[in-house]
């Protein structure tokens, strides 16, 4: 540690001045709102993600020109997750947790707590902060597509996975699709955040509910339908980028849009939307209940 007085006698070097403020600073700092934020994350993560992975091989299945996933082999979510497991195990709904869990850490360090203010407020932060996380987090994002969609829990694992994609594909594979991982997040929250103020205010406005776990269950959901709407053909898009391997089945977002169109129909954009808006409620209430109870810890 730097002492005080070596501090302002001037005699310091730059670096040491500037650890010495780092260290005055950033103990200043209350880091209580990031870990529980992560720790909520990681928990929703855990919750939801046999949901998520279902709506992976949903969204991937039916691609004509790769002939991995033209096969349509799941005809729903539960139908999916029946079959994963008989065929492939429990873990399997499992496969690629370690780096989701990985990249809901890495986004809570640029996400501040989500406490009430406007809603103005909370969309522009929330849009801003979900962008730049979400960028920062894409090698986790596609880790954790392609360990889902490959759906072998022993395969390398979340490093065996990462060094396979770096040698083959180099940086730039780890980068696949962050423009739409950018897109998509600011789309949900630019949704959810106000379809889930409006819902709950007018709940407690009408008196039939107050501001409690059910108003909050009942808002959550619906925020979660407007996003899962708003986002699912980004979101299809975006698995179907980060998944590919070797020679580029599609050359960028519109062609990916127009491939699919023509070769699968409209609704091909919408593959997965159900367990997407059944992931994103259910992940909400679960991150906001565990947030709320950890905010109780006195630590």
């Amino acid at each position: 540690l730097i002492s005080a007085d070596l501090r302002v006698s001037g005699n310091a070097t730059a670096a040491q001045r500037l650890a010495g403020w780092l260290l005055e600073n950033m103990s200043n700092v209350d880091w209580r709102p990031f870990v529980f934020g992560g720790l909520a994350s990681v928990t929703a993560e855990c919750g939801t993600f046999p949901i998520d992975l279902a709506k992976t091989r949903l969204q991937i299945q039916g691609q004509v020109g790769d002939s991995r996933y033209r096969e349509i082999r799941y005809r729903g979510m539960l139908h999916a997750m029946a079959r994963i497991v008989r065929e492939e195990g429990l873990r399997a709904l499992y496969s690629g947790l370690a780096p989701a869990m990985l990249r809901q850490s890495l986004k809570r360090l640029l996400v501040d707590r989500p406490e009430d203010e406007t809603m103005l407020t909370n969309v522009m932060c929330g849009v801003l902060s979900g962008v730049i996380s979400s960028s920062i987090a894409n090698p986790t994002d596609v880790l954790k597509i392609r360990m889902q969609a490959q759906g072998n829990v022993i395969n390398g694992g979340m490093m065996g996975n990462f060094i396979n994609i770096y040698q083959q594909e180099g940086t730039r594979g780890l980068w696949k699709g962050v423009s739409l991982t950018a897109q998509r997040a600011a789309i949900v929250v630019g949704v959810e955040l106000p379809v889930y103020d409006i819902t709950k205010k007018h709940l407690i406005l009408s008196g039939r509910m107050g501001d409690n776990v059910y108003t909050h269950f009942v808002s959550s959901f619906a925020c979660g339908l407007a996003g899962a709407l708003a986002s699912n053909p980004v979101d299809v898009v975006r698995t179907r980028m980060m998944n590919q391997k070797g020679v580029a089945l599609y050359q960028g977002t519109l062609d990916c849009i127009l491939q699919t169109w023509r070769s699968e129909g409209v609704m091909a954009l919408y593959k997965g939307f159900f367990p997407n808006w059944l992931r994103l409620g259910p992940w909400n209430i679960i991150f906001f209940l565990t947030y709320e109870q950890l905010k109780k810890i006195n630590v």
